[in-house]
């Protein structure tokens, strides 16, 4: 989600930033560490010539998101996107994980998608992890316009191995079992954003 003062230009900024910090940093050369931080002048010099590091200030500050972080690492200010990624070398994002939740658990997604989900569960597909939010009310984790919100039984998951991590910008992350998937016997319920219930059968 991008805030209403942000103009055509930012847009395209943080679109391609998501890209560079979450999937194309090694392809284009940039020197990406395992806690996904890649350093502003370097991204900068290769990947956004036409663009500043207040450019980039800019961005972090206005997304609404969250989905990026800044910090000065050594001298050297460094950025990093908190979720997303499909690199497998991002393995040591700052990630807390979640031994009880006080909130609904769901992912949001698109009804196109349901005939597969209801036979093989969630996948994490390219990307490391699967994303949830922390109820319907939080923007961080859902996509604006998801058409299908799956519920999950966080406990029933948690009891048989599954994992979840809250990112730092709060998206709860899952990488799913051995084959990067989350099963239909974890879902709670299945609504969609016009109030049908949906079922597995």
């Amino acid at each position: 989600m991008f805030s209403k003062t942000q103009n055509k230009s930012d847009i395209a900024l943080s679109k391609r930033l998501s890209y560079l910090l979450r999937h194309g940093a090694t392809k284009e050369g940039l020197n990406i560490k395992p806690n996904g931080f890649v350093a502003v002048n370097e991204l900068l010099n290769k990947s956004l010539h036409h663009y500043t590091i207040d450019d980039i200030k800019r961005i972090v500050k206005e997304n609404n998101k969250q989905r990026f972080t800044l910090k000065i690492i050594n001298g050297i200010l460094e950025i990093k996107a908190n979720q997303g990624h499909s690199l497998f070398k991002i393995n040591e994002l700052s990630l807390r994980i979640l031994d009880r939740i006080d909130f609904d658990l769901i992912h949001g997604t698109y009804l196109k998608y349901w005939p597969n989900i209801r036979t093989e569960g969630l996948s994490r597909m390219k990307r490391n992890h699967i994303h949830f939010a922390k109820g319907l009310n939080f923007i961080n984790g859902l996509r604006q316009n998801a058409e299908l919100f799956i519920y999950m039984n966080f406990e029933k998951a948690k009891e048989d191995g599954l994992i979840f991590f809250e990112s730092e910008n709060g998206v709860v992350l899952c990488a799913g079992n051995s084959k990067g998937f989350i099963e239909t016997k974890y879902f709670l319920k299945m609504i969609t954003a016009y109030g049908q219930t949906l079922n597995l059968n």
